[in-house]
This record gives C-alpha cells, structure tokens and sequence, in this order.
C-alpha cells in the first residue's frame, strides 16, 4: 500500500524524469490551475472496463464518465438537466441520441452504480453516483453476470497497489457489503418510480 509520503516521493521522481526528457513542457500541460477539473479514481479505467462488459452490447462506459464530470467537489450529484449535452458528450448524437443516452442511463441505475430522482426536468433530473468500488463490491458478493473475476480480482490489486482501502475495507464499508443484503444500498431506496410517475 502507498503512504501519502511515498506518493510524494513518486510524484516528485516522476516530475524529476518529466522534465528530463520534455524540458520547459509545462505550458503545454493541463494543470488544476485551469480550473475546470474533477477527481477520478485512479482504478477508473478498470471501472469503465468492468461496467462495459456487465452491459455487454450496449457500453456505458462513456455515459458513466459523463456524468463524474458533471458532478461538482465529487459530491456525488449529477445534474441532468441538459440532456443533450451530455448525450453528446456520452458520444450519442442524432435525433436518437437523448433516447440513447437515457437507456444507458437506467442500464446505470439498474445495475446500481447511480440512482436517479424526477425534478423540475421531468422524471430524469437528478442522479447520485455511488462509490463505484462498493458497487462492484456488492455485484461480485452476489456474482452478477458479467462481473468477470479476472477483472475483479486486477480491481483489487490495482486499488490495493494505490492504497485505496474501499476495495478491501470492511470494517467502515455500507452494511450492504457485510451482510451480503439484497438491497443495495440498505439505507437508500432503489425504487424505479417516485411521485411524478415511472423513470
């Protein structure tokens, strides 16, 4: 597992060799000083490979990363209110883009890696992103189709290589996870309807 002084250690290595071989390349660079930026897992490549091939034939992939971008301080909220904004930046255009785009979006919530609330946009206007490691967690706990186990098994090594606990911890995981319940997660509802009718 790394410790934060390690991965100090190695950002600062990594930088030292960066500007060895591309001297004065800064300005090229994206930096968090433009602003506009969000945090990822560093195990998101993985995630996206997993989830697309748990929706084998139609990817979500795309729609996923979509909506973490969409989010703001990694709150977990996801504004669905432009719709073909983020149909298109799921890569859907057309006339039946949107239409795509929120068939990949009940695929998510579905599978539970979002949930999705009705507002003032109509009955997709909100969605929550839960921690994608829990997710996959629960899915591997209750052997979902799709849920390989040579890339879950590179999931854990890659989180425990990075020194990200949620993929092993069980100790501060949901209750979901300890129990093995059917519910996920145990405290928040997965309905698929609310007052304003189905989703």
């Amino acid at each position: 597992m790394v410790s934060i002084r390690q991965a100090g250690a190695m950002a600062k290595k990594q930088r030292a060799l960066r500007d060895h071989l591309w001297p004065g390349i800064d300005n090229w660079l994206w930096q968090k000083k433009n602003k506009g930026f969000i945090a990822i897992p560093k195990t998101m490549p993985l995630i996206l490979k997993i989830l697309d091939e748990m929706t084998k034939g139609t990817p979500v992939s795309s729609t996923y990363l979509a909506l973490w971008c969409a989010t703001w301080d990694n709150n977990g909220l996801a504004p669905l209110n432009k719709p073909g904004d983020l149909a298109n930046a799921s890569g859907f255009g057309g006339q039946r883009g949107i239409h795509t785009w929120s068939s990949r979006l009940k695929k998510l919530r579905d599978l539970h890696f979002i949930d999705i609330k009705a507002g003032k946009s109509g009955p997709l206007s909100h969605a929550l992103i839960y921690n994608p490691h829990f997710v996959i967690r629960w899915h591997h706990m209750k052997d979902t189709a799709g849920l390989t186990e040579a890339s879950y098994a590179s999931l854990v090594e890659w989180a425990i290589d990075i020194g990200a606990t949620d993929m092993t911890d069980t100790e501060n995981a949901p209750e979901s996870l300890s129990k093995a319940s059917d519910d996920f997660p145990s405290t928040v509802s997965t309905s698929s309807e609310d007052e304003s009718g189905k989703i």
